[in-house]
Protein backbone atom coordinates (compact mmCIF):
# COMPACT_ATOMS: atom_id res chain seq x y z
CA UNK A 1 0.00 0.00 0.00
CA UNK A 2 1.41 3.42 -0.96
CA UNK A 3 1.75 6.18 1.56
CA UNK A 4 0.59 9.71 0.80
CA UNK A 5 1.94 12.59 2.84
CA UNK A 6 1.19 16.29 2.48
CA UNK A 7 3.02 18.99 4.39
CA UNK A 8 1.59 22.47 4.85
CA UNK A 9 3.49 25.55 5.98
CA UNK A 10 2.36 26.92 9.33
CA UNK A 11 3.15 30.56 8.57
CA UNK A 12 0.31 33.08 8.07
CA UNK A 13 2.08 35.07 5.35
CA UNK A 14 -0.34 35.78 2.48
CA UNK A 15 2.23 35.66 -0.33
CA UNK A 16 2.02 32.92 -2.95
CA UNK A 17 4.87 30.40 -2.92
CA UNK A 18 5.64 27.33 -5.01
CA UNK A 19 6.62 24.08 -3.31
CA UNK A 20 10.27 24.75 -4.16
CA UNK A 21 10.12 28.13 -2.42
CA UNK A 22 9.34 26.51 0.93
CA UNK A 23 12.62 24.76 1.77
CA UNK A 24 11.68 24.78 5.45
CA UNK A 25 9.19 22.01 4.56
CA UNK A 26 11.36 19.71 2.46
CA UNK A 27 14.99 20.24 3.50
CA UNK A 28 14.48 18.49 6.88
CA UNK A 29 13.04 15.47 5.03
CA UNK A 30 16.07 15.29 2.72
CA UNK A 31 18.66 15.48 5.48
CA UNK A 32 21.05 12.49 5.45
CA UNK A 33 19.25 11.06 2.39
CA UNK A 34 20.64 10.35 -1.06
CA UNK A 35 18.37 11.85 -3.66
CA UNK A 36 17.68 11.91 -7.37
CA UNK A 37 15.96 14.89 -8.94
CA UNK A 38 13.69 15.18 -11.97
CA UNK A 39 13.80 18.77 -13.15
CA UNK A 40 14.63 21.09 -16.00
CA UNK A 41 15.07 24.81 -16.67
CA UNK A 42 11.75 25.57 -14.91
CA UNK A 43 13.00 24.30 -11.52
CA UNK A 44 13.66 27.83 -10.27
CA UNK A 45 13.25 29.44 -6.88
CA UNK A 46 11.85 32.94 -6.50
CA UNK A 47 15.35 34.46 -6.64
CA UNK A 48 15.83 32.70 -10.05
CA UNK A 49 18.44 30.31 -8.63
CA UNK A 50 18.02 26.68 -9.73
CA UNK A 51 16.76 24.07 -7.29
CA UNK A 52 19.73 21.78 -8.04
CA UNK A 53 22.21 24.54 -7.13
CA UNK A 54 20.19 25.39 -4.02
CA UNK A 55 20.18 21.78 -2.80
CA UNK A 56 23.91 21.36 -3.44
CA UNK A 57 24.56 24.57 -1.49
CA UNK A 58 22.52 23.13 1.39
CA UNK A 59 24.58 19.92 1.43
CA UNK A 60 21.84 17.69 0.01
CA UNK A 61 23.46 14.64 -1.58
CA UNK A 62 22.26 14.38 -5.21
CA UNK A 63 23.24 11.18 -6.97
CA UNK A 64 21.56 11.88 -10.32
CA UNK A 65 19.59 14.47 -12.28
CA UNK A 66 16.85 12.88 -14.40
CA UNK A 67 16.00 14.95 -17.49
CA UNK A 68 12.55 14.86 -19.19
CA UNK A 69 11.66 15.68 -22.81
CA UNK A 70 13.58 18.81 -23.97
CA UNK A 71 16.44 17.98 -21.58
CA UNK A 72 17.74 19.32 -18.26
CA UNK A 73 18.37 22.81 -19.66
CA UNK A 74 15.19 22.68 -21.77
CA UNK A 75 16.79 23.45 -25.12
CA UNK A 76 16.01 20.31 -27.14
CA UNK A 77 13.33 20.08 -29.83
CA UNK A 78 10.12 18.19 -29.18
CA UNK A 79 10.85 14.50 -29.75
CA UNK A 80 14.61 15.04 -30.01
CA UNK A 81 16.82 12.36 -28.48
CA UNK A 82 18.23 13.49 -25.13
CA UNK A 83 21.67 12.14 -24.28
CA UNK A 84 22.94 11.15 -20.88
CA UNK A 85 25.80 13.28 -19.62
CA UNK A 86 27.07 15.38 -16.74
CA UNK A 87 25.91 18.78 -15.52
CA UNK A 88 28.96 20.99 -16.10
CA UNK A 89 28.10 23.27 -13.18
CA UNK A 90 27.75 20.65 -10.44
CA UNK A 91 29.38 17.54 -11.93
CA UNK A 92 26.21 15.54 -11.20
CA UNK A 93 25.39 12.78 -13.74
CA UNK A 94 22.38 13.48 -15.98
CA UNK A 95 20.12 10.55 -16.95
CA UNK A 96 17.63 11.07 -19.79
CA UNK A 97 14.02 10.00 -19.17
CA UNK A 98 13.13 10.36 -22.82
CA UNK A 99 13.52 8.20 -25.90
CA UNK A 100 14.17 4.54 -25.05
CA UNK A 101 14.55 5.17 -21.29
CA UNK A 102 11.26 6.82 -20.28
CA UNK A 103 11.10 4.83 -17.04
CA UNK A 104 14.09 4.84 -14.65
CA UNK A 105 15.81 1.46 -14.50
CA UNK A 106 16.46 -0.25 -11.13
CA UNK A 107 20.21 0.37 -11.47
CA UNK A 108 19.55 4.08 -12.07
CA UNK A 109 17.62 4.28 -8.80
CA UNK A 110 20.06 2.12 -6.82
CA UNK A 111 21.26 3.88 -3.66
CA UNK A 112 18.63 6.65 -3.97
CA UNK A 113 16.22 7.19 -1.05
CA UNK A 114 14.03 9.96 -2.50
CA UNK A 115 13.46 11.31 -6.01
CA UNK A 116 12.42 14.98 -5.94
CA UNK A 117 10.23 16.08 -8.87
CA UNK A 118 10.13 19.81 -9.66
CA UNK A 119 8.95 20.80 -13.13
CA UNK A 120 6.57 23.52 -14.33
CA UNK A 121 3.86 21.58 -16.11
CA UNK A 122 1.29 22.95 -18.57
CA UNK A 123 -1.83 21.12 -17.36
CA UNK A 124 -2.60 19.42 -20.70
CA UNK A 125 -2.85 15.65 -21.27
CA UNK A 126 -0.50 15.45 -24.25
CA UNK A 127 2.26 17.49 -22.60
CA UNK A 128 4.64 14.71 -21.55
CA UNK A 129 5.81 15.79 -18.08
CA UNK A 130 2.84 14.01 -16.44
CA UNK A 131 3.87 10.85 -18.30
CA UNK A 132 7.42 11.24 -16.98
CA UNK A 133 6.01 11.61 -13.44
CA UNK A 134 3.90 8.47 -13.94
CA UNK A 135 6.85 6.34 -15.04
CA UNK A 136 8.95 7.74 -12.20
CA UNK A 137 6.28 6.84 -9.63
CA UNK A 138 5.99 3.34 -11.10
CA UNK A 139 9.75 2.73 -10.98
CA UNK A 140 9.96 4.24 -7.48
CA UNK A 141 7.17 1.98 -6.19
CA UNK A 142 8.86 -1.09 -7.67
CA UNK A 143 12.21 -0.16 -6.09
CA UNK A 144 11.02 1.15 -2.71
CA UNK A 145 12.04 4.75 -3.41
CA UNK A 146 10.02 7.74 -2.19
CA UNK A 147 8.74 10.37 -4.67
CA UNK A 148 8.53 13.98 -3.48
CA UNK A 149 6.73 16.47 -5.72
CA UNK A 150 7.35 20.20 -5.24
CA UNK A 151 4.13 21.61 -6.65
CA UNK A 152 3.75 24.43 -9.19
CA UNK A 153 0.71 26.17 -10.75
CA UNK A 154 -1.43 24.81 -13.54
CA UNK A 155 -1.39 27.73 -16.02
CA UNK A 156 -4.85 26.75 -17.29
CA UNK A 157 -6.35 27.27 -13.82
CA UNK A 158 -9.14 24.87 -12.85
CA UNK A 159 -11.12 24.33 -16.05
CA UNK A 160 -11.56 20.89 -17.62
CA UNK A 161 -12.48 20.25 -21.25
CA UNK A 162 -11.91 18.07 -24.28
CA UNK A 163 -12.40 14.42 -25.19
CA UNK A 164 -11.44 11.90 -22.51
CA UNK A 165 -8.79 9.41 -23.64
CA UNK A 166 -9.95 5.85 -24.32
CA UNK A 167 -7.66 3.13 -22.99
CA UNK A 168 -6.89 1.68 -26.42
CA UNK A 169 -5.14 4.94 -27.38
CA UNK A 170 -2.77 5.13 -24.41
CA UNK A 171 0.70 6.45 -25.32
CA UNK A 172 3.42 8.74 -23.98
CA UNK A 173 1.28 11.71 -25.10
CA UNK A 174 -1.67 10.36 -23.12
CA UNK A 175 -1.31 7.65 -20.49
CA UNK A 176 -4.58 8.00 -18.58
CA UNK A 177 -8.31 8.29 -19.13
CA UNK A 178 -8.43 12.04 -18.57
CA UNK A 179 -9.59 14.96 -20.77
CA UNK A 180 -7.23 17.18 -22.75
CA UNK A 181 -7.39 19.87 -20.04
CA UNK A 182 -7.84 18.25 -16.62
CA UNK A 183 -7.71 21.14 -14.13
CA UNK A 184 -5.16 19.76 -11.65
CA UNK A 185 -1.67 20.82 -10.67
CA UNK A 186 1.06 18.28 -11.36
CA UNK A 187 1.14 17.46 -7.63
CA UNK A 188 -2.60 16.79 -7.58
CA UNK A 189 -2.27 14.77 -10.80
CA UNK A 190 0.35 12.50 -9.25
CA UNK A 191 -1.88 12.08 -6.22
CA UNK A 192 -4.71 10.99 -8.54
CA UNK A 193 -2.50 8.50 -10.43
CA UNK A 194 -1.49 6.97 -7.09
CA UNK A 195 -4.94 7.02 -5.51
CA UNK A 196 -6.72 5.54 -8.54
CA UNK A 197 -4.04 2.81 -8.80
CA UNK A 198 -3.25 3.75 -12.41
CA UNK A 199 0.36 2.56 -12.07
CA UNK A 200 1.28 -0.82 -13.55
CA UNK A 201 -0.30 -3.75 -11.67
CA UNK A 202 -2.09 -1.30 -9.37
CA UNK A 203 1.02 -0.63 -7.29
CA UNK A 204 1.28 2.63 -5.33
CA UNK A 205 4.28 4.81 -4.66
CA UNK A 206 5.27 6.42 -1.39
CA UNK A 207 4.24 9.90 -2.49
CA UNK A 208 4.96 13.14 -0.65
CA UNK A 209 3.55 16.42 -1.92
CA UNK A 210 4.95 19.80 -0.94
CA UNK A 211 1.98 22.01 -1.88
CA UNK A 212 2.05 25.64 -2.88
CA UNK A 213 1.15 28.30 -0.37
CA UNK A 214 -1.78 30.64 -1.03
CA UNK A 215 -2.43 29.17 -4.47
CA UNK A 216 -5.95 29.55 -5.87
CA UNK A 217 -7.19 27.24 -8.58
CA UNK A 218 -9.21 29.81 -10.53
CA UNK A 219 -6.40 32.36 -10.64
CA UNK A 220 -3.90 32.38 -13.52
CA UNK A 221 -0.24 32.57 -12.58
CA UNK A 222 2.29 33.73 -15.17
CA UNK A 223 5.04 31.26 -16.04
CA UNK A 224 8.45 32.51 -14.93
CA UNK A 225 10.43 30.29 -17.33
CA UNK A 226 9.21 28.77 -20.59
CA UNK A 227 8.41 25.08 -20.04
CA UNK A 228 9.72 24.10 -23.51
CA UNK A 229 11.25 25.91 -26.49
CA UNK A 230 7.99 26.24 -28.43
CA UNK A 231 5.89 27.51 -25.52
CA UNK A 232 7.70 30.83 -25.07
CA UNK A 233 4.99 32.88 -23.34
CA UNK A 234 1.62 32.84 -21.58
CA UNK A 235 -0.32 33.30 -24.83
CA UNK A 236 1.25 30.21 -26.43
CA UNK A 237 0.30 28.22 -23.32
CA UNK A 238 -3.24 29.66 -23.40
CA UNK A 239 -3.70 28.50 -27.02
CA UNK A 240 -1.73 25.25 -26.77
CA UNK A 241 -4.58 22.84 -25.81
CA UNK A 242 -6.65 24.04 -28.79
CA UNK A 243 -3.86 24.29 -31.38
CA UNK A 244 -1.86 21.15 -30.55
CA UNK A 245 -4.35 19.00 -32.51
CA UNK A 246 -2.76 20.49 -35.66
CA UNK A 247 0.37 18.44 -34.86
CA UNK A 248 -1.55 15.44 -36.22
CA UNK A 249 -2.46 17.22 -39.49
CA UNK A 250 -0.87 18.83 -42.56
CA UNK A 251 -1.11 22.22 -40.79
CA UNK A 252 1.80 23.98 -39.07
CA UNK A 253 1.41 25.48 -35.59
CA UNK A 254 4.23 27.93 -36.20
CA UNK A 255 7.24 25.87 -35.19
CA UNK A 256 10.13 27.56 -36.97
CA UNK A 257 8.62 31.05 -36.60
CA UNK A 258 8.70 33.70 -33.86
CA UNK A 259 5.15 32.74 -32.90
CA UNK A 260 5.02 28.99 -32.14
CA UNK A 261 1.56 27.87 -30.96
CA UNK A 262 0.24 31.36 -31.74
CA UNK A 263 -0.25 30.91 -35.49
CA UNK A 264 -1.46 28.09 -37.69
CA UNK A 265 -1.50 27.55 -41.44
CA UNK A 266 -0.53 25.38 -44.39
CA UNK A 267 0.23 25.74 -48.10
CA UNK A 268 -3.23 24.23 -48.78
CA UNK A 269 -5.44 26.65 -46.79
CA UNK A 270 -5.01 29.62 -49.13
CA UNK A 271 -8.40 31.14 -48.28
CA UNK A 272 -7.05 32.11 -44.85
CA UNK A 273 -5.43 35.56 -44.56
CA UNK A 274 -2.18 35.31 -42.58
CA UNK A 275 1.07 34.20 -44.26
CA UNK A 276 4.23 32.73 -42.73
CA UNK A 277 7.12 30.48 -43.76
CA UNK A 278 8.59 28.03 -41.19
CA UNK A 279 12.41 28.10 -41.09
CA UNK A 280 14.92 26.34 -38.81
CA UNK A 281 15.44 28.14 -35.50
CA UNK A 282 16.14 27.53 -31.81
CA UNK A 283 13.75 24.77 -30.73
CA UNK A 284 12.83 23.75 -34.31
CA UNK A 285 15.86 22.53 -36.22
CA UNK A 286 13.75 21.05 -39.02
CA UNK A 287 10.23 22.49 -38.63
CA UNK A 288 7.20 20.96 -40.29
CA UNK A 289 6.59 22.54 -43.75
CA UNK A 290 10.12 23.96 -43.63
CA UNK A 291 10.53 26.71 -46.26
CA UNK A 292 6.94 26.52 -47.53
CA UNK A 293 4.58 29.50 -47.57
CA UNK A 294 1.68 28.82 -45.20
CA UNK A 295 -1.71 30.53 -45.11
CA UNK A 296 -3.65 30.67 -41.87
CA UNK A 297 -4.35 32.88 -38.87
CA UNK A 298 -2.26 34.86 -36.42
CA UNK A 299 -3.69 34.42 -32.89
CA UNK A 300 -0.86 36.10 -30.97
CA UNK A 301 -3.21 38.97 -30.01
CA UNK A 302 -6.14 36.68 -29.23
CA UNK A 303 -7.87 38.59 -26.42
CA UNK A 304 -9.43 35.79 -24.35
CA UNK A 305 -8.05 33.63 -21.59
CA UNK A 306 -9.58 30.38 -22.78
CA UNK A 307 -11.84 28.53 -20.34
CA UNK A 308 -12.59 25.78 -22.85
CA UNK A 309 -11.06 24.23 -25.96
CA UNK A 310 -11.60 26.30 -29.08
CA UNK A 311 -12.09 23.90 -32.01
CA UNK A 312 -13.17 26.65 -34.44
CA UNK A 313 -9.62 26.99 -35.80
CA UNK A 314 -9.30 23.26 -36.42
CA UNK A 315 -12.69 23.07 -38.15
CA UNK A 316 -11.94 26.20 -40.20
CA UNK A 317 -8.60 24.79 -41.39
CA UNK A 318 -10.26 21.47 -42.30
CA UNK A 319 -13.03 23.23 -44.24
CA UNK A 320 -10.49 25.37 -46.16
CA UNK A 321 -8.00 22.55 -46.82
CA UNK A 322 -7.64 21.96 -50.56
CA UNK A 323 -4.99 19.39 -51.44
CA UNK A 324 -6.28 16.44 -53.47
CA UNK A 325 -2.91 14.68 -53.08
CA UNK A 326 -2.87 14.52 -49.28
CA UNK A 327 -5.42 13.90 -46.57
CA UNK A 328 -5.77 16.65 -43.94
CA UNK A 329 -4.79 14.17 -41.20
CA UNK A 330 -1.30 12.66 -41.13
CA UNK A 331 -1.18 9.01 -42.24
CA UNK A 332 0.34 7.87 -38.92
CA UNK A 333 -2.90 9.00 -37.21
CA UNK A 334 -0.96 10.85 -34.54
CA UNK A 335 -4.10 13.01 -34.39
CA UNK A 336 -5.96 10.12 -32.74
CA UNK A 337 -3.27 9.81 -30.05
CA UNK A 338 -3.61 13.53 -29.31
CA UNK A 339 -7.40 13.37 -29.27
CA UNK A 340 -7.39 10.18 -27.18
CA UNK A 341 -9.42 8.14 -29.70
CA UNK A 342 -10.45 8.16 -33.36
CA UNK A 343 -13.82 9.72 -32.54
CA UNK A 344 -12.89 13.42 -32.99
CA UNK A 345 -11.28 12.73 -36.39
CA UNK A 346 -14.37 10.85 -37.54
CA UNK A 347 -16.67 13.62 -36.26
CA UNK A 348 -14.71 16.22 -38.26
CA UNK A 349 -14.73 14.10 -41.44
CA UNK A 350 -18.49 13.49 -41.21
CA UNK A 351 -19.21 17.20 -40.75
CA UNK A 352 -20.42 17.21 -37.15
CA UNK A 353 -21.01 20.71 -35.79
CA UNK A 354 -18.96 22.26 -32.99
CA UNK A 355 -21.97 21.91 -30.69
CA UNK A 356 -22.44 18.22 -31.54
CA UNK A 357 -18.74 17.48 -30.97
CA UNK A 358 -18.68 19.24 -27.61
CA UNK A 359 -21.89 17.60 -26.40
CA UNK A 360 -20.38 14.17 -27.13
CA UNK A 361 -17.75 14.83 -24.43
CA UNK A 362 -20.21 15.68 -21.65
CA UNK A 363 -20.81 12.26 -20.10
CA UNK A 364 -17.09 11.38 -19.95
CA UNK A 365 -16.23 14.81 -18.53
CA UNK A 366 -18.88 14.38 -15.81
CA UNK A 367 -17.43 10.99 -14.87
CA UNK A 368 -13.88 12.36 -14.79
CA UNK A 369 -14.99 15.30 -12.60
CA UNK A 370 -16.07 12.85 -9.90
CA UNK A 371 -12.61 11.24 -9.89
CA UNK A 372 -10.81 14.59 -10.05
CA UNK A 373 -12.74 16.05 -7.12
CA UNK A 374 -11.20 13.46 -4.77
CA UNK A 375 -7.70 14.83 -5.37
CA UNK A 376 -8.15 18.61 -5.33
CA UNK A 377 -6.17 20.18 -2.48
CA UNK A 378 -6.42 23.89 -3.40
CA UNK A 379 -9.41 26.21 -3.06
CA UNK A 380 -10.95 28.21 -5.88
Amino acid sequence: MGVFNIYYSQTSDKDFKTGADQPELYLPMLKNKTIGIVTNQTGLLIDKSHLVDFLVKNNVRIKAIFAPEHGFRGDADAGEKIRNGTDTKTGIPIVSLYGSNKKPKPEQLKGIDVVVFDIQDVGVRFYTYISTLTYLMEAAAENNVEVMVLDRPNPHDGYIDGPVLKKKWESFVGMHEVPVVYGLTIGEYGKMVNGEKWLKNGIQAKYTLIPMKNYHKKKRYPISEKPSPNLPNDQSINLYPSLCFFEGTQVSVGRGTDLPFQVYGSPWTKELPYQFTPKPNYGAKDPFLNGQMCYGENLSDYPKKLQELNLEWLLKAYKNYKNPQQDFFLKNLFFDKLAGSDELRRQIITGKSLKEIKSSWKSDLDNFSKIRNKYIIYKD
